[in-house]
């Protein structure tokens, strides 16, 4: 999800909690994923001379991450899922050390 604020976007400390606390409902949301497959990302990338601010998760979340946190930032649903490469993580063997 891409994170796009107003340009009068100053957020109170109460809605960055709320906010904070909504990051924390992810987890939660994601079901049967393991906790290391959960947890919500926040990733800045600079595009063509703007910064961008992207909101990434386990797609079983995907409705707790379109959920806006500030009332003046829109979420948007901006990649594709083939643009997303799974992560790969090599199977150990056992008795290395």
């Amino acid at each position: 999800m891409e994170v796009v604020p107003t340009s009068t976007f100053d957020p109170s400390e109460g809605e960055v909690g709320r906010w904070a606390r909504q990051l924390g409902r992810i987890h939660h949301s994601a079901g049967g994923v393991p906790a290391r497959g959960s947890a919500a990302r926040l990733r800045y990338r600079a595009e063509g001379g703007k910064m961008r601010c992207y909101l990434e998760g386990p797609a079983t979340a995907a409705a707790v991450l379109a959920m806006p946190g500030f009332a003046e930032v829109e979420v948007r649903a901006h990649r594709a899922k083939k643009d997303i490469q799974p992560v790969r993580f090599p199977a150990s063997r056992e008795g290395a050390k």
